[in-house]
């Protein structure tokens, strides 16, 4: 078998891609599987009709890895790929469309507004700040509609950090999204299906040291400490593993997705987002929670691998 990752791309999670794609490229060539890397430019449609791989393994993270562009032109080229579906992955790439898919379906998200920098510059931003701040309250979270890592996303916590916060947002897209900010405990739950149905792996327990999982948080080692599984009640691991598969079916995924999650004060866990290219580091939460439930992230990656070619 010989299966291609896809690593890299032009998106500003590059390097975080790369280091996602030499990891499950070494975890599959470890169980025997023939692997090659390769960057998603203009050379990808070329090479794959060369190299004529029997599956593809997206590790991009970013738009190119998850607003379904990349995999409509593997469907159309006839080339199975691990992960979801085009038209579901762009679904939950869009995070304000993802929001109201989980809120109909029950799902606990926090309140949000979507805000495209048109809209902002040209209704006026002091007035429509002020606007949001009596709609949603304070705190806020402001990060882009798209993309991950925390890449972009700031706390508010006084009405007079918010314009700041909304340029730093739009320097990494031009829609932001107000969230209402929830202090709590932070979970990620990984959900896996290698053919036997959807799975949830054990709940990833997030404790940075500042406080904030930021960019720098999530991609340094010895800044934060994860627990898993997390520290938390069976009944509430259990709840969390409820919900995360019940997400990962309200927006028609497949293969695995991770949902991050926090749970408040009150201990009600709220949905923040649903990612359909987990982050593969070594410092990532979907390798802790397989490693957390006895699997090897090898055998794994091939499972799913070989559950992508078995669709075509």
């Amino acid at each position: 078998m010989h299966v291609m990752v896809l690593a890299g791309g032009l998106s500003y999670e590059r390097d975080v891609s790369l280091r996602s794609g030499r990891r499950v490229s070494d975890a599959l060539r470890r169980v025997g599987v023939e692997t090659t890397t390769v960057d998603a430019d203009a050379d990808l449609l070329s090479t794959l009709h060369t190299s004529q791989p029997d599956a593809v393994f997206i590790a991009l993270h970013g738009a190119p890895g998850e607003d379904g562009a990349l995999r409509g032109v593997l469907d159309a080229a006839d080339v199975p790929y691990v992960g979801a579906a085009a038209a579901e992955s762009r679904l939950a790439w869009d995070k304000p469309v993802a929001k109201t898919l989980l809120r109909r379906a029950g799902i606990d998200t926090p309140d949000w507004m979507a805000l495209p920098h048109e809209t902002f510059r040209e209704l006026g931003a002091a007035a429509v700040l002020e606007r949001v701040v009596k709609s949603i309250g304070l705190p806020l979270m402001v990060k882009p509609v798209n993309g991950g890592s925390g890449l972009g996303a700031t706390p508010v916590f006084d009405a007079g950090e918010l314009p700041a916060a909304m340029m730093s947002c739009f320097a990494y897209g031009g829609t932001a999204l107000l969230e209402r900010f929830i202090s709590g405990i932070d979970v990620a739950v990984s959900v896996i299906d290698a053919g036997d149905g959807p799975q949830a792996l054990p709940v990833v327990e997030i404790e940075p040291a500042d406080g904030v999982y930021d960019y720098t948080a999530r991609y340094t080692a010895g800044i934060t400490r994860w627990h898993a599984p997390a520290r938390l009640s069976p009944e509430k691991l259990q709840q969390l593993a409820e919900m995360a598969l019940q997400a990962h079916t309200t927006l028609g995924l497949r293969d695995l997705s991770r949902m991050d999650a926090i749970i408040d004060t009150d201990g009600r866990a709220h949905v923040l987002e649903v990612s359909v290219s987990p982050g593969m580091t070594e410092t990532s939460l979907t390798p802790l929670a397989v490693a957390a439930a006895d699997l090897d992230l090898g055998i794994v990656c091939r499972s799913l691998v070989e559950r992508a070619i078995e669709r075509r």
